[in-house]
């Protein structure tokens, strides 16, 4: 299925009233009034998001998951509700499909990582194509050199498309993980996914999406889409540099090893 874009010509724009929402754009540059177009690299700060990252300091900044005191609950409170919300937009199944992590190159890796060490070995495949990102790219790369794993492209199109039919005739009985990106940065195609998901579920095969790009413009259904993964960044989508998300099937997020050690994942510690 493919996930269409959000319809943003059901009521005029009010661009004044938007301009006003973000503090940032009331400043001049080179003496002129700001006009920003870098948002595919990263969003402006609305006064309600700034007001509420300052709100959580002013007011109950305490550890999560780590205090029976006043204040850890309340913030384990605000971020469970956080992580619920997020479910609901992605319609996920679960909140806790929800992983957070600092961004979604962070996301990326933690997955490399964990692929690496759970379940690749010498001559596996991982599918990428020529369109990622370098954080789409890169950690597979690693993964390859630590593991013996193979990379395996699939090309693009004349038109700037995934090439599905060459796509689809990479799989084979080495394959183990398909990554890859939903919308392109460079060239802003609409990957449609359905046909590799697909495919690559026939071969018990993961799909993990990079959704950096498509989580501001589409609107994203996890189940629909089917994907085993979905990787995004909030300072992308209007909220604060250094958290990210990774979505992960529940039966995924329990079969892979942690990547990292310590903190709240432990329930018991011995030598």
């Amino acid at each position: 299925m493919k996930a269409q874009p959000i319809d943003h010509n059901t009521r005029p724009l009010n661009v004044a009233a938007i301009r006003a929402d973000f503090p940032l754009l009331a400043r001049q540059v080179h003496s002129r009034p700001l006009i920003y177009l870098d948002n595919a690299a990263t969003t402006q700060k609305p006064q309600i998001v700034i007001d509420s990252m300052q709100q959580f300091y002013s007011d109950y900044n305490a550890n999560v998951h780590r205090g029976l005191h006043a204040l850890s609950e309340q913030a384990t409170a605000a971020v469970e509700n956080t992580r619920t919300r997020i479910q609901q937009f992605l319609n996920a199944s679960s909140s806790h499909e929800i992983v957070f992590t600092s961004g979604c190159t962070h996301g990326l890796n933690l997955l490399a990582l964990s692929f690496s060490q759970g379940y690749l070995q010498p001559g596996d495949e991982i599918i990428i194509s020529t369109m990622e990102h370098h954080a789409n790219i890169v950690p597979w790369q690693m993964a390859c050199q630590r593991t013996g794993a193979v990379l395996k492209i699939i090309p693009i199109s004349d038109v700037g498309e995934l090439d599905i039919e060459q796509a689809l005739a990479l799989f084979s009985d080495k394959t183990r993980l398909v990554s890859l990106v939903h919308v392109s940065n460079t060239l802003g195609t609409i990957n449609s996914l359905d046909q590799i998901i697909r495919k690559a579920h026939q071969h018990q095969v993961p799909v993990i999406i990079d959704g950096a790009q498509a989580i501001a413009h589409l609107s994203i259904d996890v189940q629909a889409l089917d994907c085993d993964f979905y990787v995004f960044s909030g300072h992308k989508v209007f909220g604060p540099t250094g958290i990210g998300i990774v979505y992960g099937k529940h039966h995924w997020l329990e079969k892979l090893p942690p990547a990292f050690g310590g903190g709240d994942m432990i329930e018991t510690v011995s030598f």
